[in-house]
């Protein structure tokens, strides 16, 4: 089944007046791209991977949609009104059938529907240019073309390969299956491969392990699968439950040893409680910004002489870090770097 991919050039102003005419018209899977900064409170204190400088906001945005290239493709007969399009099934809501009339139209009805929005939106707010660009693309390649730039790779002894790929030959002494997401979390990034050395440095077989914004599970995993006795795992974002479970059966780690839970073990005093303590191993992955905020946290989970590895430092903000592990009673082992990024260990006194 082919799809075309449209995009409409236009402001950052008018992003929000087109999604909703979109929708409106029963145009749904509506993409807006656009450079306008992630704020502290709508990122909520994602505890991922590092997220990269954004380009500068020029205020332009970009808003696609998909419609059939063959209209009605796919679909059942259903009763028709010449007039007002498909008819209502029982218990079926107005937007439900607006979205069955787009996708039983012709693309071209639909365009010009919505260049008609487009100029009575123009006529009150800056649109820009308002053009309407297409690219024709297959169902299959939303799913799999990405594939094409993520293949399997080695860090620190880790062979870490994706779910359609055979793990190939290599002197690896541990194989993590692991795909990317919208949990992150691959290995791939700077930041991952220093924390995956710390872990490997100071993990001992049977320790207990909290991992902090867990992710995709990476480093959780990689320590239940180099002997630790328990792993227990925390993260802010919505999308690491599902991501978390589905890498968990995909490496075949047993869930009585490896616990997790969705919250903010900073402040939520239900999180803390459920994360317990007497932890050997501490690791965080974290932008320094964060790092510094949860670190004081740390010390009601470690034992003493506990290890807290952190990472996703960037060595120009590494002052952070430090000032909070020597004012939450730490006493800094050593500091590692890779490019840009820095990994600073601890111990607890």
């Amino acid at each position: 089944m082919e799809w075309t991919k449209y995009t409409i050039h236009t402001t950052e102003a008018a992003e929000d007046l087109i999604g909703y005419m979109l929708s409106e018209m029963g145009i749904i899977g509506v993409e807006i791209e656009d450079k306008v900064p992630v704020t502290a409170a709508e990122n909520g204190g994602y505890f991922g991977d590092v997220v990269p400088e954004p380009p500068e906001n020029d205020h332009l945005a970009e808003i696609s949609f998909y419609l059939k290239k063959s209209p009605g493709e796919g679909l059942v007969s259903e009763a028709y009104d010449p007039g007002t399009g498909p008819i209502a099934r029982d218990g079926e809501s107005e937007s439900d059938r607006r979205e069955r009339e787009i996708l039983q139209a012709d693309p071209e009805e639909v365009l010009a529907r919505v260049r008609e929005g487009l100029a009575e939106i123009a006529s009150y707010c800056d649109i820009g240019e308002g053009t309407i660009t297409a690219d024709v693309t297959g169902e299959e390649d939303w799913v799999n073309n990405w594939k094409n730039y993520f293949h399997q790779f080695s860090v620190s002894g880790v062979r870490i390969v994706p779910s359609w790929e055979e793990a190939g030959d290599g002197d690896e002494d541990v194989v993590l299956h692991i795909d990317p997401g919208t949990a992150f979390g691959t290995g791939a990034h700077e930041s991952t491969q220093l924390a995956i050395a710390g872990l490997r440095k100071y993990l001992k077989p049977g320790d207990r392990v909290l991992d902090i914004g867990t992710g995709s599970g990476i480093l959780g995993m990689l320590a239940a699968k180099l002997g630790a006795s328990y792993v227990f795992a925390t993260d802010l974002d919505p999308n690491v439950p599902a991501a978390l479970e589905e890498n968990l059966s995909k490496n075949e780690i047993c869930r009585e040893r490896f616990g997790f839970i969705l919250g903010d073990i900073a402040t939520n005093e239900a999180v803390k409680a459920a994360a317990g303590d007497g932890y050997d191993l501490v690791l965080a992955n974290i932008i320094a910004e964060i790092l510094a905020g949860i670190t004081p946290a740390v010390p009601r989970h470690i034992k003493k002489g506990g290890v807290y590895v952190t990472s996703g430092i960037l060595i120009t903000h590494a002052d952070l870090v430090r000032e909070a592990m020597r004012e939450a009673d730490f006493t800094i082992l050593e500091e590692t770097t890779m490019g840009e990024w820095m990994s600073i260990a601890a111990r607890k006194n």
